[in-house]
């Protein structure tokens, strides 16, 4: 079935507001869509999204943390499966319509987290839970947060694929985290943020041999805060020497904050035994 089969309408008016115009855009992509036909951040289009992303988490976590330990490793397997077959979507969705160009690569830093997930879901291990903690789940909230497909309607093949891969990708290690199988450690940090250094150097590479923005390493989009920088001081890369340190700040205060109360309980509970 080709996609001429596919009839996806809807309805939207232009600037002056009089008059309807009905089109198909289910398979246009951020390079072929027309302009004023998407939505705005945190418009009731993007809030939806937010909100159907923390009930999906908040269900998800409830559900996970009543498991026992072999069906904890089934449901990782299922959100990992999810996340895969989502980027597969994409996948079938650019080639179907011709529209798959080098930009579509999984060198952005979320794509790299699919195969990420996939390897924790498969064999966690320390340093990994300390990436997934760390990068994945700052990087897919960003994404949620300040997304770069604003040019799509809600009935848009990509704008969906977008949106439920950030949901799935964030999802996936707060989940983790919160049912007490991702246990951050502040000393673990360092290995994260050097292997998020090691997969930018080569992406950039990549960005100059393609001409590419993979990681947004070469500039910064309106709605980004990272453009704020490059308006400010003419360089986005600043912004995350910026806000790198602040998100791990973040990220990692509540870790302390209970690690200290942990080791203060333990504490109060062998000053019981001894006395």
């Amino acid at each position: 079935m080709g996609v001429e089969c596919v009839q996806t309408f809807y309805t939207f008016y232009n600037d002056k507001g009089t008059e309807k115009i009905k089109m198909n855009y289910f398979w246009e992509t951020v390079e072929t869509i027309e302009s004023g036909v998407g939505f705005k951040h945190f418009d009731v289009i993007h809030i939806s999204w937010l909100v159907a992303f923390v009930i999906f988490t908040t269900v998800c976590t409830c559900v996970y943390r009543k498991l026992p330990d072999k069906k904890r490793k089934i449901f990782r397997y299922v959100l990992a499966g999810l996340i895969v077959a989502d980027e597969l979507f994409k996948m079938a969705f650019l080639f179907a319509t011709d529209l798959y160009t080098p930009k579509y690569l999984p060198f952005h830093l979320c794509s790299i987290n699919i195969f990420m997930i996939s390897l924790h879901a498969i064999k966690p291990f320390k340093a990994l839970d300390n990436y997934l903690y760390a990068i994945a789940i700052p990087a897919a909230l960003l994404g949620l947060i300040f997304p770069s497909w604003v040019k799509l309607p809600a009935l848009n093949g990509m704008h969906i694929h977008s949106f439920t891969v950030h949901i799935l990708l964030a999802a996936y290690p707060i989940v983790v985290t919160l049912g007490g199988d991702i246990k951050p450690k502040l000393k673990e940090l360092p290995k994260a943020l050097l292997v998020l250094v090691c997969l930018a150097v080569p992406v950039y590479g990549i960005n100059l041999w393609l001409d590419t923005n993979f990681m947004f390493l070469m500039n910064a989009y309106p709605g980004n805060p990272l453009y704020i920088f490059e308006q400010m001081f003419g360089n986005h890369l600043i912004g995350i020497a910026v806000l790198l340190p602040l998100i791990m700040i973040l990220m990692y205060t509540p870790v302390c904050i209970l690690e200290a109360v942990k080791k203060r309980k333990g504490n109060v509970a062998e000053d019981k035994k001894c006395a």
